[in-house]
């Protein structure tokens, strides 16, 4: 069993998944990815990734959605949820509050931004435990 802490990167853009799997990686994470919406909700239940990275704009399921389904869910409700996407109006970070993501980073991204809140919400839902 690793001790490793498995993200989950849910993104339709295939070169955004492997800069981000081969970024995660590089820094001790365990990567598993999916391409939409559907395909998130199913790799989160077999998978059980300790935080996801979750793209708005996904075939299937948009990323709103596939959140706000985690977050009402008291059995994955724990699960730290970064919004990643290209959406920056206002009124798409305040819907990205309303379905309970946990932080909201735009592309294109700063990489050490992004791994910073990612630290930093695994040792929060680390210490909420």
């Amino acid at each position: 069993m690793s001790d490793l802490k498995k993200i989950l990167v849910v993104d339709d853009e295939k070169a955004i998944v492997e800069m981000l799997t081969m970024r995660l990686e590089a820094n001790g994470y365990q990567v598993i990815s999916a391409a939409d919406g559907q395909e998130g909700l199913d790799k989160l239940r077999s998978e059980r990734p300790d935080l996801i990275i979750l793209d708005l704009m996904l075939p299937k399921i948009d990323g709103y959605k596939v959140c706000r389904i985690l977050k009402f869910d008291e059995k994955y409700k724990h699960i730290p949820i970064i919004l990643f996407t290209a959406r920056t109006q206002e009124i798409d970070i305040k819907l990205g509050e309303e379905v309970g993501a946990d932080a909201y980073i735009m592309k294109p991204f700063e990489p050490d931004i992004l791994l910073g809140k990612v630290a930093e919400l695994l040792s929060r839902s680390k210490n909420a435990h």
